[in-house]
């Protein structure tokens, strides 16, 4: 039952990283390199019940984790073209709301 989820986890990979490469925009892009993730973490998550070590699932854990935050600053990376501007920040460092009124 377990290799029939691997295999099905494999083939949604394929399909993932097909989309990866053709997909019609970047966030398209982004959005499927999230989701091949995704699937590497249930792939390492059934191996190790496959192989009988738990371990696996901390692994797995952490590479979910990891993954999250990647892709949190990717996307806000592509927004803004630098991960030290935050939304209120305009490019010259100024803030908008600086409770200056003219």
């Amino acid at each position: 039952m377990f290799t029939a989820a691997a295999i099905g986890i494999l083939v949604a990979m394929a399909l993932a990283l097909a989309r990866a490469c053709l997909g019609p925009t970047l966030y398209d892009r982004i959005l499927a390199v999230n989701m091949f993730s995704t699937k590497t973490v249930l792939m390492i998550a059934v191996l190790g019940f496959l192989m009988g070590r738990p371990e696996f699932l901390d692994i797995a854990l952490v590479y979910a984790l990891i993954n999250f935050v990647a892709t949190i600053a990717v996307l806000k990376y592509f927004k803004y073209t630098d991960l030290g501007i935050g939304p209120s920040s305009s490019a010259n460092g100024s803030s908008s709301n600086d409770g200056n009124s003219e």
